[in-house]
């Protein structure tokens, strides 16, 4: 989780109805993390169910997203930010998140690219946008995006919409580009910056893009409509 992700899940609250329940999968908020791991707060007066494989900080059941304890089409909005990584069959997991969402729910799901191996109990994975778009290929209506270079990303998201979801318009895309670009800041510390600026001038910008462009960003409407 970074801001820029926290930025991107509150541009995503405040543009489309999600509906409720709201079940967060990876939901263990790591101290020190509070005040951007806190998704909940993005929802005041909702149904709202903290998932994690551990008990701890904003964790409401202990379980694994590779076998949810919800019903099928029970759930109106999954979210899943920075957790497939650590899932050891991914796909599984996606598989459940479909069983458990309503026809007309949400999934809200982020996946690093360009990341150092981090985090509990592993990190098994990395994804690339198309790997997103097609693990989301059930859901016809698709928002894709990501940050950093487009050739070595450093998140990659998707905001996926199911069957019986109200059509996706324009007017709630411009919407969404509009906050995203209020929220979705991470910036570099001025030190950090200068460092990276040097180290491009005398090595090359290749390896130090990833951080100089970590707040530029990109979506894509994906629709039936297209």
């Amino acid at each position: 989780m970074n801001n820029l992700l926290h930025g991107m899940a509150r541009a995503a609250a405040e543009t489309f109805t999600l509906p409720e329940p709201i079940v967060e999968i990876g939901s263990y908020q790591v101290t020190g993390q509070e005040s951007i791991a806190n998704l909940r707060s993005l929802f005041p007066g909702r149904e709202y169910v903290g998932i994690d494989m551990r008990d701890g900080p904003g964790v409401d059941l202990v379980a694994s997203v590779e076998a949810l304890p919800q019903l099928d089409a029970s759930v109106g909005t999954v979210i899943a930010l920075s957790t497939f990584e650590h899932v050891r069959h991914f796909w599984r997991g996606f598989a459940e998140v479909r069983r458990v969402l309503r026809p007309d729910g949400v999934f809200l799901v982020s996946v690093p690219f360009y990341f150092h191996i981090h985090g509990y109990p592993n990190d098994y994975w990395r994804f690339t946008p198309a790997a997103l778009e097609l693990l989301l290929e059930d859901y016809p209506q698709r928002i894709i995006g990501y940050h950093g270079p487009a050739r070595k990303p450093l998140n990659v998201w998707g905001l996926a919409f199911g069957p019986e979801h109200p059509p996706l318009t324009a007017a709630q895309f411009r919407l969404y580009r509009q906050l995203l670009k209020g929220y979705a800041r991470q910036p570099l510390r001025w030190f950090r910056k200068i460092r990276y600026q040097v180290g491009s001038a005398l090595c090359g910008a290749r390896p130090f893009a990833p951080y100089l462009q970590q707040e530029n960003w990109d979506i894509e409407c994906q629709t039936p409509h297209q």
